[in-house]
């Protein structure tokens, strides 16, 4: 039957369609490592607000005084509640010290600032943030994490005025929220301040500005200010009455730590802005997790007692993943296996680069953590009621 014939065999067409083929694949393989090489790169690019900051067009201002304004409060049911297998939490209601809880950026928006009134963005804020940092100090205290307009990640990675009047803009939300937490929640009580990345850039000018050198300081059990490079000689200059911790149990300090493997790159610099005068020099400030003290000495992964990842089914705590030692201003640490990680947390491990531990600073040592803040939560009433003894006529 001459109608279904087959074409005549064509050796040329069927070369011709062979090297467009390879030449697509490729293309397309190149174009994908050219992705992966640069991907810190195009993510920067692309979350890069397009116009200029201004406080008009920033989003509505929180109001504390109402609960939704908080990602975490005592009296709510949130994820700042949540506990690791073996490790039950206080009553928050009856807890005799509080935690000022303020998250990093989880924002990754074009705009200068986020909003507090996005339902989605409160959600990612409350599982990658309220959920795996601030329920560390569920065993001592009662959680308060305000939520805030958090500046874009870019104003951590230049040095422009858009930047720090965007992180301006963050600060002043969380000055509000500190206040108002001061008058209607917290009222006196003693508290610990707690703060990663953009949240502890927020919590070192608070220390300053609303703490340092007023009553306030007395309340001061201990400030975590985790994931920003602070130079020591900076802190002694700007915080002069608050010195650095030295051991697991004392009291009215400040502790710090910047974890990265050795060898570690650093595709993005997350750094706190500073504008006019040049920055403090020499080594940042490093207290290591598994011994509480502000040296040189190594600490084994024995002392290790868990890493945990709450946001994994079922959550996952690892005894001993990596011991921890204070190099040149770093936490170095040395991770030998994979981490529970969901594939857009793998994304961001390499957009920052490899040994780069930022995002899990507070997991890694996590079960720590909860120990020690509430060690030193009982030194500081131990403290509190000698004192009150020795004041008794």
């Amino acid at each position: 039957m001459t109608g279904s014939a087959r074409p005549p065999y064509r050796p040329a067409m069927r070369n011709k369609l062979r090297r467009i083929t390879v030449a697509t694949l490729l293309a397309s393989t190149l174009l994908g490592v050219l992705l992966v090489m640069n991907f810190a790169s195009i993510f920067l690019w692309s979350v890069t607000p397009r116009t200029p900051f201004s406080k008009a067009r920033a989003p509505t201002p929180p109001d504390y005084t109402q609960p939704s304004a908080w990602s975490a409060l005592p009296e709510l049911h949130d994820l700042a509640d949540k506990v690791p297998p073996s490790s039950p939490g206080v009553d928050q209601s009856q807890a005799p010290v509080d935690v000022f809880y303020i998250h990093p950026t989880t924002y990754v928006g074009g705009e200068w600032n986020g909003p507090t009134d996005d339902v989605a963005l409160n959600a990612a804020t409350d599982r990658v943030a309220t959920l795996i940092q601030a329920s560390a100090f569920n065993a001592c205290c009662a959680i308060y994490a305000p939520r805030y307009r958090q500046a874009n990640l870019t104003a951590f990675t230049g040095q422009d005025e858009e930047g720090l009047a965007a992180v301006d803009l963050a600060y002043q939300d969380i000055a509000a929220a500190f206040r108002i937490w001061r008058e209607k929640y917290n009222q006196g009580r003693p508290f610990i301040l707690a703060a990663h990345s953009q949240g502890t850039v927020h919590a070192r000018r608070l220390l300053r500005e609303a703490v340092s050198g007023t009553p306030v300081r007395q309340q001061l059990v201990a400030a975590y200010l985790i994931g920003i490079p602070i130079p020591e000689e900076t802190l002694r200059q700007t915080l002069p009455d608050i010195p650095v911790c030295a051991s697991p149990e004392q009291t009215g300090c400040l502790i710090g730590w910047n974890a990265r493997g050795a060898g570690h790159s650093e595709r993005i610099q997350v750094r706190e802005p500073v504008m006019g005068t040049a920055p403090a020099s020499g080594p940042a400030l490093c207290v290591n997790p598994l011994t509480w003290r502000h040296d040189l000495e190594p600490a084994p992964r024995e002392r290790n007692e868990g890493a945990v990842f709450l946001e994994v089914v079922p959550p996952q705590v690892m005894p001993g993943l990596t011991g921890a030692q204070c190099k040149d201003g770093k936490l170095e640490v040395l991770v030998d296996r994979d981490l529970p990680r969901d594939f857009m947390s793998r994304l961001l491990d390499h957009t920052l680069g490899a040994g780069n531990y930022h995002p899990v600073e507070f997991q890694l040592f996590y079960m720590n953590i909860r120990r020690n803040a509430a060690e030193r939560v009982a030194a500081f009433l131990r403290t509190s009621a000698t004192a009150d003894t020795r004041s008794e006529p």
